[in-house]
């Protein structure tokens, strides 16, 4: 299929490596941060297998970064945020919340911090370039805010290390996980961290220059291939297993961390202000309704992912819903986040799930479903 009959109309962009995954294999694109991402490179099994056993490139320039510079960049970037970053060095990444005044959650990104007043925040699906721009308005702090020229993509599987040490030299395997470094290949400027939305061991690498996306896409899958390297797409499969979010879905902006379990993301005993600080210590103190949970639906393996939010019942009343669901053929079960009433939450907790089949059978379990201390991930 040729790359231009692939058509949402001018107001989606495509990123850098639109063509080369075409020229790959992508089948079809959906749409995230206004932007084309590929979706279907053939069989999303053989996705997975081939991210848990080899490794996949993932063009995952939707991943938009908002660029904080200036003098007062840290305590910027720290209102933005309820985690504590006062000891996060340069050349760290951190995963981070972005909360509103109410402590609802606006966004899940990675933080990267390139020098003492320099971050750059790797955004999931929403809008935060107009918040920080709208907060830095009457926050009197002196920062610069932008959309710098920066398109990620995702190297990831258990032999992306060999890929990278293929790529940059032995040096490379001194990354630790959560950690950056800026390099370059064969002159194309690039920041490369140790992060990833696989669960897996795996790199994200940075382009800081979209004119060269083409020549980098190819240097790589060139390296690749001898080490079983694909071109692929972020696999549902393997984020539900690992827990993963995915904005819009498991979360959003009437979600807060503590609903999430995500308490640790959350420091209300610093003293740094934060947007949301009051509310989110008001849920705290007088706990959560609902609570996300993991769940194993009792029916035949699911075809693909849920594409609606399916009802979740419990003596015949209404109790929550499922938020992602899929067929793992690793665990062979149909495995799901959902998020459910706080006293349907335990684990062991059976409820009846509505799926576009019918009613079947569920039971509440311990998520992440895989690999739980991410042993993987940070191998």
């Amino acid at each position: 299929m040729h790359a231009d009959e692939f058509g949402f109309g001018t107001q989606i962009r495509k990123s850098p490596y639109f063509d080369a995954t075409v020229r790959w294999g992508a089948k079809a694109f959906s749409v995230y941060n206004h932007m084309y991402i590929p979706r279907d490179f053939g069989d999303p099994e053989q996705n997975f297998w081939t991210l848990v056993n080899d490794a996949i490139l993932c063009d995952v320039a939707v991943e938009r970064q908002v660029e904080i510079t200036g003098p007062d960049a840290a305590r910027f970037v720290q209102m933005l945020t309820p985690r504590n970053l006062s000891t996060m060095a340069v050349g760290q990444c951190k995963y981070v919340l972005i909360t509103n005044a109410d402590g609802g959650i606006l966004n899940d990104p990675i933080l990267l911090r390139l020098a003492e007043n320099h971050f750059w925040i790797s955004l999931a699906d929403s809008d935060i370039l107009l918040w920080a721009q709208g907060v830095a308005v009457h926050s009197g702090l002196d920062v610069m805010i932008t959309e710098p020229d920066v398109s990620p993509l995702q190297l990831q599987g258990p032999k992306s290390g060999e890929i990278m040490r293929a790529l940059f030299g032995d040096d490379i395997m001194d990354l630790k996980y959560y950690w950056l470094r800026e390099v370059d290949l064969d002159g194309i400027p690039l920041v490369v961290s140790r992060t990833g939305w696989s669960s897996e061991l795996g790199y994200e690498i940075y382009l800081r220059d979209s004119a060269y996306g083409d020549a980098l896409w190819e240097r790589i899958m060139a390296t690749g291939l001898e080490y079983g390297l694909k071109p692929g797409h972020t696999s549902s499969i393997r984020r539900i297993e690992g827990g993963m979010l995915s904005y819009h879905a498991d979360a959003d902006i009437h979600t807060n961390p503590y609903e999430l379990g995500l308490d640790r993301l959350v420091d209300l005993d610093m003293e740094a202000d934060f947007i949301g600080k009051a509310a989110l210590r008001r849920i705290r103190d007088a706990g959560v309704q609902r609570r996300q949970v993991g769940l194993v639906i009792d029916c035949d393996p699911l075809s693909g992912p849920n594409t609606t939010f399916w009802p979740m019942l419990r003596d015949g009343a209404t109790v929550g819903k499922v938020t992602s669901a899929v067929y793992s053929p690793r665990l062979d079960k149909n495995i799901a986040l959902a998020m459910v009433a706080a006293d349907c939450a335990h684990i062991g907790t059976e409820v009846e799930v509505v799926t576009p089949s019918g009613p079947t059978r569920a039971t509440v379990v311990e998520r992440p479903f895989y690999d739980p201390r991410k042993k993987l991930a940070a191998a």
